[in-house]
């Protein structure tokens, strides 16, 4: 069996470069720095930083190119892929990329500029609403009605009252 999963979060070393495919998708690289920090045999405590190229395509690099900006926390989940080139001086070339599945931003740094202000100024405003807030599934297609307001879900709830409650749960009735 053979597994090429990878889950990073970290922050972004550079804001996203975004291209278009000779097809017309959109792709977007960017750099991410994590952190590791371990206790050496004398009992000092070590600090390295690993960078990772990180790239994403289509709706995916849409939202990234929008939302993120360097130094923004990000948890990327992908996988690892590694492409060759033969360079100008024809020495073949290396880079390993991870491609991305799926992002999840991490809180706004406060202060921060770049090509995001609008949004963080209608954020800061309270003008946000949950329509505006972005789906980063890659693997749904993104639709109207994957955008439902809060009052729409919170209808569709089930309700208890107390008169629900049957008393305590006996161990018997816990499946495992």
């Amino acid at each position: 069996m053979n597994f090429n999963k990878v889950f990073i979060a970290g922050n972004l070393t550079r804001d996203p470069e975004v291209r278009a495919l000779p097809s017309g998708q959109t792709v977007v690289s960017f750099g991410v720095a994590t952190n590791r920090v371990w206790t050496n045999q004398s009992g000092e405590k070590q600090e390295a930083a690993e960078f990772h190229n990180v790239v994403a395509f289509g709706k995916l690099a849409d939202i990234c190119s929008r939302y993120l900006s360097k130094g923004r926390l990000v948890l990327i989940e992908g996988r690892l892929q590694t492409r060759s080139w033969q360079g100008q001086d024809g020495i073949k070339k290396y880079k390993t990329e991870i491609i991305t599945d799926n992002m999840q931003m991490g809180p706004r740094l406060s202060g921060s500029s770049g090509e995001n202000d609008q949004f963080r100024k209608k954020e800061r405003s309270g003008d946000m609403t949950k329509e505006e807030i972005p789906v980063i599934e890659a693997d749904e297609p993104a639709s109207e009605e994957s955008f439902s307001s809060y009052e729409s879900d919170k209808e569709t709830k089930e309700t208890f009252t107390e008169s629900d409650d049957k008393g305590e749960i006996e161990v018997k009735d816990i499946p495992f």
